[in-house]
């Protein structure tokens, strides 16, 4: 799936479920499960609280809901979730830390 696709498919899912949120709740969904990825994370660094494993799920989990929120989000404020990816990947694409360590 592309993220045009998912923004496309997303939008009707989240109208059925949701009607349509503020922009507010996909953002706060986005730092939610950044959290919860920082403690899949963690917990698997630590070698506590459930197998390396079952951390390894929780944080693939997370990732994925935190694309569906991004794409959420965008939707909410109008925004083509792949011309930014792109764009933003033109830019970062050409950065060269180790032959510009100041500046990229």
């Amino acid at each position: 799936m592309t993220l045009t696709e998912l923004q496309e498919a997303l939008a009707p899912w989240v109208e059925h479920n949701f009607g349509k949120p503020p922009w507010t709740q996909p953002f706060m969904g986005i730092v939610e499960e950044v959290g919860e990825l920082s403690h899949a994370l963690l917990k698997q660094e630590q070698g506590i609280r459930g197998t390396r494993e079952q951390h390894e799920d929780a944080a693939m989990d997370a990732v994925g809901d935190i694309v569906v929120y991004v794409a959420c989000l965008c939707n909410l404020r109008g925004w083509d979730l792949q011309k930014i990816l792109d764009a933003t990947w033109a830019e970062v694409s050409n950065r060269d830390w180790k032959e510009r360590p100041d500046a990229g």
